[in-house]
């Protein structure tokens, strides 16, 4: 009878040690989220919130007339637009993804390297040397891209000096492009932590005996190294990827007006334009496409994996 009072001790100790933090996240992140959905389904005339649910917000978003209940589905579909909104959105999506893939094959082989080729002794420095750009602030290191990127700056005197430009460059500040550089450059850190743990994992043995079988150090690298690394991988492209489509600040010092994305309009709406519904609804509908790629990239990824073994 002592085991059955052990389990229930153990078990209300386990539900003590876990319920602070549990209480902690749902305070600081369910709550503000639920709160996001309510007010997407709200709207706002000044200060005035109407509390009535409706989908007007959605509508708004999308560009929808009123759902036809006779008509077919794709009758309804056809009526959603190419609003600002959507514009915006998929911009958004298209700068994450693209900083997202420069970001981490920019950093597997720093990753690899550190990994593969420095010495135990030495790993730790050069972990060091990652991490320095996280001593400085995130504005000051945007307002440093945007001297090196600037039309009298670094870059462009220094093309303008060795005779490749007879004049400075405009197509890198101000624009998409200056903003995917600024991002691949803050991001990249992120990206190289998690794909050097999970190459540190990775057992050399399995490496040797691949060899020794006959195999080439470049199979070996994409049969037995790259399918063991892809939880780094993962982690990397879900930790750029998913706060990337978040960052308004970058686009608006970087991006000029064709540089804008969705967190600029969401702060437009809270802060600026007094619609807060609107805003809400925004966010959650970059949210629900930040989450459908997220998990599309997931299960193909296992997919991936599960072809390989």
């Amino acid at each position: 009878m002592k085991r059955p009072r052990l389990a229930m001790s153990e078990r209300r100790r386990a539900a003590l040690l876990l319920s602070p933090p549990f209480l902690y996240a749902v305070l600081l992140l369910a709550l503000p989220l639920f709160a996001i959905v309510l007010f997407s389904f709200w709207t706002q005339d000044f200060m005035t919130i109407d509390r009535t649910a409706t989908l007007d917000n959605y509508r708004e978003v999308f560009a929808t007339e009123k759902w036809v209940p006779g008509a077919g589905l794709w009758e309804n579909l056809q009526t959603i637009g190419n609003t600002i909104y959507l514009t915006l959105l998929g911009r958004s999506l298209y700068v994450s993804l693209f900083v997202t893939a420069v970001t981490v094959i920019l950093a597997f082989p720093v990753a690899y390297f550190i990994s593969f080729h420095v010495s135990p002794s030495r790993k730790s420095l050069w972990l060091f040397l990652i991490t320095i750009p996280f001593w400085t602030s995130y504005l000051i290191r945007v307002f440093l891209w945007k001297v090196i990127l600037g039309y009298n700056g670094v870059v462009n005197a220094s093309l303008i000096n060795i005779g490749l430009i007879d004049e400075p460059l405009t197509f890198i500040l101000y624009n998409i492009n200056a903003v995917i550089i600024t991002l691949a450059h803050a991001f990249a850190p992120f990206a190289i932590l998690p794909i050097f743990v999970a190459l540190e994992k990775i057992d050399r043995s399995l490496l040797e005996a691949s060899q020794d079988l006959g195999e080439t150090r470049l199979r070996t690298f994409f049969r037995v190294t790259l399918p063991l690394a892809m939880p780094g991988v993962v982690a990397a492209v879900l930790i750029v990827f998913i706060p990337t489509i978040g960052d308004y600040v970058t686009p608006a010092l970087m991006g000029g007006a064709g540089g804008q994305l969705i967190a600029n309009m969401i702060q437009t709406q809270f802060l600026a334009l007094n619609n807060a519904p609107l805003g809400a609804a925004l966010a959650l509908t970059a949210m629900v496409s930040v989450t459908i790629i997220a998990l599309v990239f997931i299960w193909l990824n296992r997919k991936w994996l599960r072809a390989r073994t």
